[in-house]
């Protein structure tokens, strides 16, 4: 049962024919054409002017309609009392006087004059997609005609909540990662920016896929550009390491966008990653979603953005978002380089964590693991002949001297269940440590205590069952995960030798 904040539409006062009102506007979501990127909830932990980003979990993707409250901005045009310009056209000589002098001069100053005023049109905003070569692969690839409709209506409904941050070190530039809007305070002025931790990690960014944990600049000052080309700071309100986000709080003076947030996904399903360059024009890469086999270096909770072949890697920072082709936000960036990203079911849990307990705890277990679910048929076949093995997560480290070291797991052996549930993806485990977090909360108790999880191993070397209880820390830290090893000294060094 999810524990995101719900508000029905028919709870709330409908606002009816006033421009001049900024706020809220219960909507229908069968009735209305607004997009559900529109929408937004009223938090219920908070002041009533709060608005956060509606989270829509996987049960409730069967034609739910509920309703939903948006932010409206105020939107009123003036109207100009100027007369129109002159229409302009292009001269030329009749036949008849194509040999007077006169006329060819007149018409050599009436060219260029008609030329200036070409070169002048041709500036004008609407008029610039002829001499700018758009980089969208939803602009010219004809396989995107049967979803192209689609993907443009979703594309434009996200990309009002994506938007860019760079940050500082003594105003030498750090890192620029983009963001999405994720929270409005209508009374205090404010919105939170949700973004990768990568904004402000120290190192460069080709190491980061050799650890596991980095150092972060947390004093680094923030610059949030906003979409109408204006600038504000930003200031830290949270930091995740593990999952590698960041929150940032800025002062906005106008309603922002909030996104929906799918939970629902599937493997291969078209999604879009979406960024912004330095000018603040948006960029679009297609590709799939994909489940897959973490590699040393990569969290456990990592799904992954399987670019087109055939597309130019256009986008070179993290924190933006994958979407799918309703415009729902279905995880965020996290590592560029290796196409990975945090699934919207983790944010999810996450956030409704940090709004009711003020942080985003999970279990450290001391191990990685693979999905047996995505190895090779071949292998997932010969493992069930042999030893009846069909599902599960295979021990990939085991950290050292760590709880799960002591009672003997080993790399290879395979953990069938946690607390007497079977998992078998590394999403799923995931998901399952935030909720024992929730339990261990509930209890009125605090971060960095330990908790034990009773599991079932099978042991892959004397292939046989057991269960054991395992101690894990709770924390909101990032978890390192200590390759085993020791020096070789004296006696030891010789016999190398």
């Amino acid at each position: 049962m999810s524990r995101a904040v719900r508000v029905r539409g028919d709870e709330l006062e409908t606002e009816r024919g006033a421009r001049a009102k900024k706020r809220s506007l219960a909507v229908d979501r069968s009735t209305s054409s607004r997009s559900p990127g529109d929408l937004a909830v009223r938090s219920s932990h908070s002041h009533p002017e709060i608005l956060f980003a509606i989270f829509e979990p996987d049960e409730a993707q069967s034609g739910a309609t509920q309703g939903r409250v948006c932010d409206v901005a105020e939107s009123a045009t003036e109207e100009s009392s100027d007369p129109p310009s002159s229409p302009i056209y292009e001269p030329y000589i009749p036949d008849e006087l194509a040999a007077d002098p006169v006329v060819r001069s007149a018409f050599k100053h009436a060219m260029a004059k008609y030329e200036a005023e070409e070169d002048r049109l041709a500036d004008l905003f609407t008029m610039d997609h002829y001499w700018h070569q758009p980089s969208s692969c939803l602009h010219t690839d004809s396989r995107f005609l049967p979803i192209r409709e689609l993907a443009r209506d979703a594309v434009l409904l996200a990309a009002k909540s994506v938007i860019l941050l760079s940050s500082f070190l003594e105003n030498q530039l750090l890192n620029k990662c983009c963001g999405l809007w994720f929270q409005r305070d209508g009374q205090r002025k404010t919105a939170l920016v949700l973004t990768s931790a990568h904004l402000i990690r120290k190192d460069d960014i080709h190491k980061w896929k050799r650890q596991w944990t980095g150092e972060y600049h947390k004093n680094a000052k923030v610059i949030v550009h906003l979409l109408d080309n204006k600038t504000t700071q930003g200031q830290l309100i949270y930091l995740q390491e593990h999952y590698e986000f960041a929150i940032y709080e800025v002062q906005v003076d106008k309603p922002v966008h909030l996104p929906t947030f799918n939970d629902g996904v599937h493997s291969g399903q078209d999604v879009f990653r979406l960024g912004r360059d330095a000018d603040l024009d948006i960029k679009i890469t297609h590709g799939n979603l994909a489940y897959d086999i973490p590699s040393r270096y990569e969290r456990c909770h990592y799904m992954y953005f399987l670019r087109d072949a055939s597309s130019l890697k256009l986008l070179h920072d993290d924190g933006g978002p994958i979407i799918d082709l309703e415009g729902k936000v279905v995880g965020l960036v996290n590592n560029q380089i290796n196409e990975t990203f945090v699934p919207s079911s983790i944010l999810h849990k996450c956030f409704d964590f940090w709004r009711r307990f003020n942080c985003m705890p999970r279990l450290h277990l001391g191990m990685t693991f693979s999905p047996i679910k995505f190895l090779d048929p071949i292998c997932i076949e010969r493992m069930t002949r042999k030893h009846k093995i069909d599902s599960g997560l295979i021990v990939e480290q085991v950290s050292k001297e760590s709880h799960a070291e002591k009672i003997g797991i080993r790399k290879g052996d395979v953990i069938e269940s946690f607390n007497g549930k079977h998992i078998s993806t590394t999403i799923e485990l995931e998901s399952m440590l935030i909720d024992l977090c929730w339990d261990h909360f509930d209890q009125r108790k605090k971060l960095n205590a330990e908790k034990d999880v009773s599991v079932k191993i099978f042991d892959a070397t004397k292939l046989c069952p057991r269960t054991r209880n395992l101690t894990a820390i709770v924390s909101d830290c990032g978890e390192d995960i200590v390759k085993g090893a020791y020096p070789i000294m004296g006696e030891e060094a010789m016999s190398v030798l």
